[in-house]
């Protein structure tokens, strides 16, 4: 399993890095494409679609975005689209919690679908925005999601008492979620340093919300956006669980499926972009 983890992330930086810093925008937004696709395919098996509508629901979504890059509207998004996106996550995502796993399922397929394909669509739109916008600023959300990810775990691991969520994901602890907003807020007093060291043409997020809403509400900004991974965390969660599956496939070898790599993006990207509207 490790060396298939591994084998899988050689491949998968072999593809990212060289679409991160080309300086052209196309390479990268269409490799989020095929990822957004695919996880659309993913969304579709979880929900109740089989073997050619799963994969037409995927080739849906890719297609839609391919109509919104050529026509220079994935570029030209308004940002009351990212207050939308964040408004949907808030209170469609603790809804959708609150009603739990067993309900999930009770709701229209059509319904499902729809809510899919507009969250998909929406995170590949902000990716592509990001990394528009310029590296530092994409990179900064990712490695937000990441170190978030990745201090809750130990965090959760060392000192996680209470459970988060135990009916959706019984390993997540409010401990954990702490240490995660605690990881972040020290990344984001690194970056800003870096920023401010190396003069970086191109602000990060940290930076961008530092100077924009200052001190105090930057750091709120910053606590919203990680509790927010977490519900995209959930909300994947729950979906799988209801479905009886372990991963959203098996498209990433040692991996699970693509879902599982930016279940916490889908949120955390739109309201990035929408607090750097303010």
């Amino acid at each position: 399993m490790l060396k298939q983890r591994i084998i899988t992330a050689l491949v998968l930086l072999a593809l990212l890095l060289p679409a991160l810093f080309w300086p052209l925008l196309w390479p990268f937004a269409l490799l989020m494409l095929l990822m957004i696709g695919s996880a659309g395919w993913e969304w579709g098996r979880l929900n109740g679609l089989a073997g050619g509508p799963a994969v037409l629901l995927g080739l849906a979504i890719a297609a839609a975005g391919l109509l919104a890059y050529a026509s220079g509207w994935a570029l030209q998004v308004p940002p009351l689209l990212w207050w939308f996106a964040t408004a949907l996550w808030v209170l469609g995502g603790t809804w959708v919690l609150a009603r739990g796993v067993a309900r999930w399922p009770r709701l229209p397929v059509a319904l499902r679908l729809l809510l899919g394909v507009v969250l998909l669509g929406l995170v590949w739109l902000a990716l592509t925005q990001a990394k528009a916008r310029g590296v530092n600023f994409l990179l900064s959300v990712f490695v937000l999601v990441w170190a978030a990810d990745i201090a809750a775990y130990f965090g959760g691991r060392a000192f996680g008492r209470r459970k988060l969520a135990p009916a959706i994901s019984p390993g997540k602890s409010w401990e954990g979620v702490w240490s995660g907003m605690l990881g972040v807020l020290l990344l984001a007093a690194a970056w800003i340093a870096f920023d401010r060291s190396t003069g970086q043409a191109v602000p990060s997020l940290f930076s961008e919300l530092h100077g924009r809403l200052g001190l105090v509400a930057g750091v709120l900004a910053l606590l919203f956006l990680t509790a927010l991974s977490v519900v995209g965390d959930l909300f994947e969660s729950l979906v799988k669980r209801s479905a009886g599956a372990k991963d959203s496939s098996a498209l990433l070898p040692g991996h699970g499926g693509v879902f599982d790599r930016i279940d916490a993006l889908l949120p955390v990207f739109p309201l990035a972009l929408a607090l750097c509207a303010l």
